[in-house]
């Protein structure tokens, strides 16, 4: 959308045509790629791919099991079996291949291992069709993990808490697990520490610290924002924390408002009457849609936001009025496209804080809502004023119980750029003046024509297009925000054609564009997922939904290729 007022009513709720690719069985083997993608960090296995095992009859999860005690070279498991390597974590079935998907995690003596998941789909016929995920190699001869001497989880708390410099107000406890932890070369225990606030500044931390020695060997920010927080200067100055309020969902009936977004554009809003004042909870859909004021303070959720009319015209109500529309636009998305109940496919509620602090630049995903700041009126406007915002965060939210890309480096960035991809498609969806931008609504809003983001051409805003580019520093979790545009004009090719860096890609349009990516998040990805990984799950998928000899499969080949990602 592009900055300006619209003066259109929006009905809520409108209908649109669901999208569903051709589709494919596993049993039609011309549709499984054969593919053998090897980690060069390791040296094993990333993504394979085929007709790895032929018809056994058996049940998946005895498949997977029988094929990596099979290949315990290959994956470098040691004497383990993968019965005391792997634990399962999730059966589903998958009805695009008429499989089983199984989804496992990787533990050494019942210790899970940090960022090693493993997701297998298994064939009817109980035939292995494809294996993804990295597996940490060598766990038997890792001579820091036969020290059995470890630090109580509440000292590894403490140093966390010391390392941070500040005395939050925890929105979570502060907590501890024991992992198995990759540190470079070196492979040991380590307390995989959450401190989760939102004083002074919001944070949502991990910090990893070695069990025996108490050193920080790690730590990032897992707060999904929108932008990096270096473009977020101004921080909270609202008033003192109040005790947090009791909020809780009011029965009543459900009513149709009225209300003027940030853009001055006039928007139809499902509310509930009760009593005599009418909420900002939408009881219409699969999921019910909560919105909420924080009244410029650091608490949440704030209070649930109601109205004596159920005219939300106020300046005051802007804010709110867009969060709750396009929190249920984004909703409609995925149910209309993909036949998603929600962010956990399972009608989880959604939601929204406005008026979070003062004058705050920023909005994030907390692992549990969204939250949304003012702007101080130069750098940002409301942020909830942007539906490729809010399509955005409420999208970490999708990742988070699908694939749970890990917030940092590669993953962190593929994390991103797949917000940035189904934020914009959630803004085509809605229709009003569409665009390639991320955050061109509510981004500098005295200044035309720019944004914060460009998945056409990220270089104009300093991001890379080419994977040989890339960041490679350390700043905004290894460059999440950044090195994210390089899956963004990968995207953007793959849904519009276009020749870069010398190779010419055929676009197949942005609803197979999101198709694919959908099916890769929730199918193929896993938390620790590179960005050469992400081209094998997007070439399977697209094999899933069009048949492994078709043109949409080439064309995510080349769009990869053409971003410097083979």
């Amino acid at each position: 959308m592009k900055k300006k007022s619209l003066a259109l009513v929006l009905a809520a709720g409108m209908a649109v045509t669901t999208f569903g690719g051709a589709g494919s069985a596993f049993a039609d083997s011309k549709n499984v790629l054969s593919t053998k993608k090897y980690n060069e960090t390791v040296k094993s296995p990333e993504f394979i791919s085929g007709d790895l095992t032929g018809a056994t009859g058996k049940k998946a999860e005895s498949v997977v099991f029988d094929y990596l005690n099979a290949a315990k070279g290959d994956y470098k498991l040691g004497e383990k079996s993968a019965q005391d390597s792997f634990k399962v974590k999730q059966v589903k079935k998958d009805a695009v291949t008429d499989s089983t998907v199984v989804r496992m995690q990787q533990v050494y003596e019942g210790v899970p291992v940090w960022g090693s998941t493993q997701v297998a789909h298994v064939s009817k016929d109980g035939s292995l069709k494809v294996l993804s995920g990295t597996v940490a190699p060598d766990l038997d001869k890792k001579e820091k993990l036969k020290n059995k001497n470890k630090i109580e989880g509440a000292k590894a708390i403490a140093i966390a808490q010391q390392d941070l410099g500040v005395t939050p107000k925890y929105e979570v406890e502060p907590k501890a697990d024991l992992y198995v932890y990759q540190n470079g070369e070196e492979t040991t225990y380590a307390y995989v520490v959450n401190l989760n606030f939102l004083d002074p500044s919001p944070g949502n931390y991990y910090y990893f610290i070695e069990a025996d020695s108490g050193k920080v060997l790690n730590k990032y920010n897992k707060l999904d924002h929108v932008t990096n927080e270096d473009k977020s200067p101004v921080k909270q100055d609202a008033p003192k924390q109040e005790a947090k309020a009791v909020v809780k969902p009011v029965t009543g009936t459900n009513k149709v408002g009225t209300g003027k977004g940030v853009l001055g554009d006039t928007k139809s809003l499902n509310t509930t009457l009760s009593g005599s004042s009418y909420y900002l909870q939408d009881n219409t859909r699969g999921a019910t849609i909560f919105t909420y004021d924080a009244k410029n303070r650091s608490t949440l959720p704030g209070t649930l936001w109601a109205d004596a009319d159920n005219v939300f015209n106020a300046a005051y109500d802007a804010a709110a009025v867009d969060a709750h529309f396009y929190a249920g636009r984004t909703y409609d998305y995925y149910k209309a496209t993909f036949n998603r109940n929600s962010i956990n496919d399972a009608g989880a509620p959604l939601k929204s804080t406005v008026h979070y602090g003062s004058k705050y630049n920023n909005a994030f995903w907390n692992g549990s809502q969204m939250v949304y700041g003012d702007g101080d009126g130069v750098t940002f406007t409301s942020l909830s004023g942007g539906i490729d915002v809010i399509g955005h965060e409420l999208t970490h939210a999708v990742t988070e119980n699908s694939s749970d890309l890990i917030y940092q480096n590669e993953s962190g960035a593929l994390n991103e750029a797949i917000s940035d991809i189904f934020g914009t498609l959630v803004e085509f969806y809605d229709n009003r003046n569409p665009d390639w931008e991320i955050g061109e609504d509510i981004y500098t809003p005295g200044k035309a024509g720019d944004a914060l983001r460009s998945m056409s051409d990220p270089a104009k805003y300093g991001d890379p297009d080419h994977y040989s580019k890339c960041y490679t520093g350390s700043s905004d979790n290894g460059g999440v925000h950044t090195n994210s545009g390089i899956i963004n004009k990968q995207a953007y090719l793959l849904a519009n054609g276009g020749t870069h860096s010398g190779v010419t890609v055929t676009g197949i349009g942005k609803d197979k564009l999101g198709a694919i990516y959908y099916r890769a998040n929730t199918q193929y990805f896993t938390q620790s997922t590179t960005f050469s990984q992400a081209r094998a799950g997007a070439v399977q998928a697209a094999a899933d939904l069009y048949g492994a000899s078709s043109a949409e499969v080439n064309a995510v080949k080349q769009s990869f290729s053409a971003v410097g990602v083979n």
